[in-house]
């Protein structure tokens, strides 16, 4: 191989004899499975060459547009803010810019900005008269689009600036050029629409056109600026303003679709020494790579050309970005940053696969479509991917040929990095050929390989179950060399359509599991016990199943999952939950209007008691539902620690999942654990349900001697009597509501049987139940007295009980931001408590319960885990 860069080697290899001597023997078979009903011998000769592909679209949508959208809409918004917040800077800039305007002639002044204001409209109207003769009146017409938006937009900021914006926003914007004349507009009125014009058309092949306008645009500005009918900050508005507008025009309507067609397509073959005749559209290629099956004339062999543009190269952009943020640098593959970078990456990686002996298409030449275009040429191919193959194709001898030609790449240190079933070509009558090796890497870590491992045993093992495929890899690796992927064996490792079809899996798997424990359990060769022992024990996850087959072959392999995300969803979740919380309570409440000498201490460390017995409460709760023997102290320290889960789980989650471990790890079998913290889980709603009632009705009748019911009670429960009634009349609502109410009781009723064997349990659940209730209300109502409010215990605990419903249906960590603003809507819409009591309170309430007791919470967390109760 030669120094030349893969186009350069391409295109001078596919001119030469050697080159056509060099080219595949028609006897190989394709890359791509297309459609190609007339073969080279039927094709009539002479120039004519056809087409088979669909009309491409006409307009696309970048997501590069919306991006720069956003960040032109940030950089307004940080001018607006610098003006409001940074007054004395802005006032000296323009000071400044003044006493320099004096020593500048006022004839040059005067010139230059008639010469700018006349040149400034000339310009961009010779411009579209040049494009609409070389007939590209399209770009032109979005032009004029993005301007006449942007003189709108200009106006609509020049009337709210003048109208209902701050002092401070109007002075940076706006200035007096005169003594008694009028103030200046915020937004130029002809800058922006030509700024937005020049950005929509698109000038980037344009050089000279440009300059010209740009330096237009800034003698322009720089006149205005320094004749005083400006300020600095206006013209960055100005600038931003027409940015930002034509980028958002150019991502509504869509740029025009610059993408080659198949006929550029043939051209271009034949300026690298090809004779194509008729070419069809393939399926595309992973990233939407546009592929084409192309018959050639005289018998020649057919080919497969892949075509990279610069629209195919934005497809999927946003799932890039997040998975660069997601995982870690050595875990995810850097995109190439240009047109030559991507074609220069696909075409070595396609030389080095070649050269390390691994079975795959061979690429042929190399070449440019202009400048937003390349193709890559192949060799053609006939077969399957793997996964248009059917289960029952799927051969040990298929798996290891594959398996022989990953080991050729990584003993030369070559990741394939996307080794699923659209990569894995099946021929009829020979090999598999790996495809799809643009987005591989040479020169790779061990990481990035172990990765292939996992991913490419995770492939065959949804195909044909983990023991064949970790017997058929371990054939050609090696036990130990197929153990280091263990530790890679994480979802979040493989490929987006691996994770879809890994979950579905293990679903369908489960659901078998399920359906056939219900059915021994009908015929009588099982108990129920037995049959929820056997399903919990039979996972159904295909992870852990290729796991123990690599374990049964290297017992001390490593498995610790090896670290690769840096940035979890729920981590971010979490981060944005609490920085809107604590926007929300300082905008509403600033720590500067506390007065902390006002506040009842007494009431603040009964609040602080209440918190502490809410957790001896909790303890006794999901004590009373197991009938196994439980230690009080773990208990308890289970439910501090629970406070700690709080921060990274939704509030009505992290707490089941950390009973449900602490009861499996104190003994209690797996299926009667989430029986127990099910049947707790249910009669917590209920008595939830029970005291909302009772409270709302005691509230609804504390301002009248009559016994009836209050009017809300009584809507509240017509209304729940008519939707069970809708629930029971409809047949599709009744079997979903039946199914997962069944479900949900499978095991609590048999479990809600035990304990009633068990009064002193179950008075001990039921207790903590409503203990745990009314400690919460206590907290609460001592909070809000603890600030000089008033408010009946009866109404706090309405208050109480409706924010808790609300925070557990949000699923933000620990409820944050949605149970604040619960409890202070409802703390001023029922009990009247003004915003300046309210918020404190409320804000008391939550540090009591939900802040200060995570560091308490991490400590009994650790402790537990080290003594391995959790």
């Amino acid at each position: 191989m030669t120094g030349k860069t893969g186009a350069e080697a391409g295109e001078s290899a596919a001119g030469s004899p050697a080159a056509d001597s060099a080219r595949p023997d028609p006897k190989k078979v394709s890359l791509v499975k297309a459609d190609h009903p007339t073969r080279p011998e039927q094709q009539p000769s002479g120039s004519h060459v056809s087409v088979d592909e669909p009309l491409l679209a006409a307009r696309v949508h970048r997501p590069s547009d919306l991006i720069r959208f956003f960040a032109g809409l940030l950089g307004v918004i940080a001018v607006f803010v610098l003006a409001n917040i940074a007054q004395n800077t802005t006032t000296g800039i323009e000071n400044d810019i003044t006493v320099g305007a004096t020593k500048v002639p006022g004839f040059l002044t005067t010139v230059a900005g008639f010469l700018s204001s006349v040149a400034v409209l000339v310009v961009p109207v010779a411009f579209a008269i040049e494009r609409l003769i070389k007939r590209d009146g399209l770009r032109v017409a979005d032009g004029v689009l993005a301007a006449v938006l942007a003189h709108g937009v200009s106006l609509a900021i020049d009337l709210w600036v003048a109208d209902a914006a701050t002092q401070s926003i109007r002075n940076a914007l706006t200035r007096i050029p005169q003594p008694g004349g009028s103030l200046t507009d915020p937004v130029h009125g002809y800058l922006s629409p030509v700024i937005a014009y020049m950005t929509a058309v698109g000038m980037v092949s344009r050089p000279r056109w440009r300059f010209a306008l740009w330096a237009v645009v800034v003698i322009s500005g720089g006149t205005e600026l320094i004749s005083g009918y400006t300020t600095p900050l206006s013209l960055v508005l100005t600038v931003l303003l027409g940015w930002t507008v034509a980028y958002g025009t150019l991502y509504t309507i869509g740029s025009p679709n610059v993408r080659p067609t198949g006929q550029s397509l043939l051209l271009g073959l034949r300026k690298v020494g090809f004779q194509p005749l008729t070419a069809h559209r393939a399926p595309a290629g992973p990233g939407d790579t546009r592929r084409y099956y192309v018959v050639q004339a005289d018998g020649a062999p057919p080919l497969d050309v892949h075509v990279i543009d610069r629209e195919q190269q934005a497809s999927g952009f946003f799932y890039r970005l997040w998975r660069r943020l997601q995982l870690r640098a050595v875990a995810v593959r850097r995109s190439p940053q240009s047109l030559r970078e991507a074609l220069e990456q696909e075409a070595l990686i396609a030389y080095a696969a070649a050269a390390s002996g691994a079975l795959a298409p061979h690429l042929v030449a190399t070449s440019e479509l202009g400048p937003d275009a390349a193709i890559l040429v192949y060799e053609h191919i006939d077969g399957r991917t793997l996964d248009e193959l059917p289960d029952q194709e799927v051969t040990d001898g298929l798996q290891v040929s594959f398996w022989e030609s990953v080991r050729a790449l990584h003993d030369r240190r070559i990741a394939h990095r996307r080794l699923t079933g659209e990569s894995l070509l099946c021929p009829p009558t020979e090999p598999g050929r790996l495809i799809n090796l643009s987005g591989g890497d040479i020169a790779s870590g061990d990481l990035a390989l172990r990765m292939d491992l996992a991913q490419l045993l995770t492939t065959f093992a949804l195909r044909v179950g983990a023991e064949r495929a970790v017997a058929c890899a371990a054939q050609v690796l090696g036990p130990r060399r197929v153990a280091t992927a263990l530790p890679l064996l994480q979802p979040v490792g493989l490929s987006r359509s691996t994770r879809v079809d890994l979950r579905q899996f293990n679903r369908k798997r489960k659901a078998e599991a399920r359906a056939a424990a219900d059915a021994q359990v009908a015929s009588g060769e099982k108990t129920q016990a037995e049959a929820d022992d056997e399903l919990a024990a039979h996972t159904g996850d295909l992870l852990a199943r290729i796991r123990e087959q690599v374990l049964e072959m290297v017992p001390e392999a490593p498995v610790a999952p090896v670290r690769l995300e840096r940035l979890k969803p729920k981590t971010l979740l979490t981060a944005m939950a609490g920085a809107f919380a604590a926007y929300y309570l300082l905008t509403k409440f600033p720590a500067a209007q506390i007065d902390f000498a006002d506040v009842d201490w007494a009431w603040v460390l009964a609040a602080l008691a209440a918190a502490v017995f809410s957790y001896v409460a909790a303890a006794m709760s999901l004590i009373g539902f197991v009938p196994e023997r439980l230690s009080f102290g773990s208990t308890l320290l289970a439910q501090v620690a629970g406070s700690f889960v709080k921060l990274v789980a939704p509030a009505a989650v992290g707490g089941v999942a950390l009973n449900t471990r602490f009861l499996q790890k104190s003994g209690v079998r797996p299926v009667q654990a989430v029986a127990s913290v099910g049947a707790s889980q249910l009669a917590t709603l209920a008595s939830h349900i029970s005291l909302l009632f009772a409270f709302g009705y005691v509230v609804g009748n504390q301002r009248t001697e009559e016994l009836t019911p209050s009017r809300t009670v009584i809507a509240g429960l017509l209304t729940a009597a008519v939707l069970a009634l809708v629930v029971a009349a409809v047949p599709p609502l009744r079997r979903f509501v039946a199914t997962r109410l069944r479900s949900l009781l499978a095991g609590v009723i048999p479990r809600m049987l035990d304990l009633l064997q068990r009064p002193s349990k179950l008075v001990t659940g039921l207790g903590g139940i409503l203990l745990l209730n009314m400690a919460f209300v206590t907290c609460l109502y001592t909070s809000i007295r603890a600030f000089g409010g008033s408010v009946g215990i009866a109404t706090a605990a309405v208050v109480f009980l409706t924010a808790n419903a609300v925070g557990s249906a949000v699923p933000t960590p620990g409820g944050v931001a949605a149970i604040e603003g619960a409890l202070i809507g409802a703390l001023w819409a029922l009990a009247q408590v003004p915003a300046d009591i309210a918020t404190p309170a409320v804000l008391l309430y939550r540090i009591l319960t939900l802040w200060l007791p995570v560091l308490p919470g991490w400590a009994c967390f650790t402790r537990l885990q080290r003594k391995g109760v959790l």
